[in-house]
């Protein structure tokens, strides 16, 4: 295929920015190797550092003409000699390492590192259907440097619906220490969950692996060959049928928490991933990092934070623990 500049003077690809500066545009003459060959495959000789399947999206979308005439068709078959044109847009996966102003409530704060309150709905790293407005975005917006740390200095999550206090590592060796202190299973975490159905004893241990679902894999589940789970689960209260529980993690697997929840028969409440219906007032799953402790990864100095859930969660709680 032969590239050519925007005004036909020059071989080589041409580069045309829009407004925002993320548009780029490149010509080229279908030659007579690309003579028959599909639109889209054409495409991926043009720009082959993007995906067939992004390029299709660009074709479905009017981003590609062949002579002058938009073409949405991907199937097309070229002529040598017809000219192309592709608008080459960013995909959102491109998009995602962006910084982004994003308001963060930081519980502590030093050189080092950052202990903050996740509020439910933030998603804390980039993925399908999130690729934007999430709180790495919001940490490369709030520190130019965490661009070169491992995921922003994001050392753990919680899920998109799970409030509370996470930690966050602003330097390399702080990243590394939390990190290991984390696999080493010397960062205590706590949280706060209301679910359904009531337990019979007041404390219970469950040590269960946890895997990918082999049914939906946007679930996990109990599993031979998972990864070792432990989740201690003490119950405060239980009223009209539903639990008011505080469960400590010894380890950090995927929706550890609801997991082991749900595969005890009492999942939480509102979390409709493991079968967990809307109850006392709560539109989203009852779940809330509530404590954290930690050694300082520089200094070393035990460090302590506890966290109050928010509205939604504390007038569910209540009503369930009230004397």
């Amino acid at each position: 295929m032969n590239a050519i500049l925007p005004d036909g003077d020059a071989d080589g690809p041409g580069d045309d920015e829009g407004p925002d500066g993320v548009v780029e545009r490149r010509l080229a003459v279908a030659d007579a190797c690309q003579h028959g060959l599909r639109l889209d495959k054409a495409l991926v000789q043009m720009a082959p550092e993007f995906s067939r399947s992004h390029l299709q999206q660009l074709i479905a979308t009017g981003h590609v003409r062949v002579d002058g005439e938009t073409a949405t068709q991907a199937s097309r078959k070229l002529r040598v000699g017809q000219r192309l044109e592709l608008e080459l847009i960013p995909s959102d996966e491109s998009r995602a390492y962006a910084p982004q102003a994003l308001a963060i409530d930081a519980v502590f704060e030093d050189p080092h590192l950052l202990v903050l309150n996740k509020p439910a709905g933030l998603v804390v790293h980039p993925a399908p259907g999130n690729w934007s407005g999430t709180l790495l975005n919001g940490l490369l917006d709030r520190y130019a440097a965490s661009a070169a740390l491992p995921r922003a200095g994001i050392v753990h999550r919680l899920d998109k619906d799970t409030s509370g206090l996470m930690v966050v590592g602003k330097t390399l060796a702080a990243v590394t220490a939390l990190s290991r202190a984390i696999a080493a299973r010397e960062v205590h975490r706590e949280y706060m969950a209301l679910a359904h159905g009531c337990f019979s004893e007041p404390r219970r241990t469950v040590e269960a692996p946890i895997g990918r679902d082999p049914v939906s894999r946007v679930r996990m589940a109990v599993v031979a060959g998972g990864r070792p789970a432990r989740t201690d689960i003490a119950q405060v209260a239980c009223r009209d049928g539903c639990c008011a529980v505080r469960c400590t993690l010894h380890t950090g697997r995927t929706h550890q928490i609801r997991v082991h929840m749900a595969w005890c028969g009492h999942p939480l409440v509102a979390d409709s991933t493991y079968r967990g219906a809307a109850a006392l007032g709560m539109a989203r799953q009852a779940l809330h990092a509530a404590q954290l402790r930690l050694r300082h990864p520089a200094s070393g100095e035990p460090l302590a934070f506890c966290c109050p859930p928010p509205a939604d969660f504390e007038r569910a709680w209540a009503s369930v623990v009230r004397r």
